[in-house]
């Protein structure tokens, strides 16, 4: 009797422990774009702002440059985002670049598209600042409109990534002078997923414009953008 139940029991064992482990669904990784703001050679052929628009504005433009470093902006864009794109990688996270060099022509739209067509969760624009008053600094974060027809249903994942983003760089004594909500910006309205524009400082401030192209800087606010999507990630 003991070795019949034992030939039944052992079998049994078996069938459960495989449907264990076959039965487990894998974690799919979090897919995520990395846009470099910007491109060596702007272009100013037009676009609609958003589909069906009647209003258009420039394709795409290269984007400021150092005050003191002269360094372009679409170059410290790239050198940040390819800092955010290892360390994403090395978390395993799944990375779109709408670009990984600066001659290319994108425009603000196609590079929304982009990020649609590879069902991404989360967009991530990499930009810098530039105003005529050289004494402003911080880091901006930028948002869908919550108003518009347009990004209405992205207004709310959008924001509360950039929530977070804004208190992962607080905590690292990064200056952040808030989050703000366009409807007036291109990459914004073609996206049909959550995105946010992290302009991480002002190029027309001669300390900020240095820090900016310090590649522990970089990675000091990269670093930042990681930890925020692993707390939004965790959320969901």
């Amino acid at each position: 009797m003991h070795k019949l139940m034992l030939k039944l029991f052992i079998p049994m064992i078996l069938i459960f422990s495989s449907l264990t482990v076959y039965g487990a669904e894998p974690t799919k990784p979090f897919i995520v774009c990395i846009d470099p703001g910007h491109q060596a050679k702007g272009d100013g052929k037009s676009e609609p702002i958003a589909p069906g628009s009647g209003n258009c504005k420039a394709r795409v433009s290269s984007g400021t440059a150092g005050v003191g470093t002269k360094k372009a902006e679409y170059v410290v864009n790239l050198e940040a985002s390819m800092i955010l794109k290892q360390l994403l990688e090395e978390k395993g996270y799944t990375v779109y670049m709408t670009r990984e060099s600066h001659d290319v022509n994108i425009s603000n739209a196609e590079r929304a598209t982009f990020a649609n067509n590879k069902g991404v969760q989360m967009t991530i624009r990499i930009h810098c600042d530039s105003i005529g008053n050289g004494g402003k600094t911080g880091a901006t974060l930028l948002v869908p409109s919550k108003e518009s027809r347009y990004t209405s249903n992205i207004y709310e994942p959008s924001f509360k990534f950039a929530s977070v983003l804004k208190e992962k760089l607080g905590s690292k004594g990064v200056k952040v002078n808030g989050i703000f909500e366009r409807a007036d910006m291109t990459g914004f309205n073609w996206s049909k997923v959550p995105v946010v524009i992290f302009e991480m400082g002002f190029m027309s401030n001669y300390n900020e414009d240095r820090m900016l192209s310090d590649p522990s800087y970089q990675k000091k606010l990269m670093e930042a953008v990681v930890e925020a999507l692993d707390t939004y990630k965790e959320a969901l």
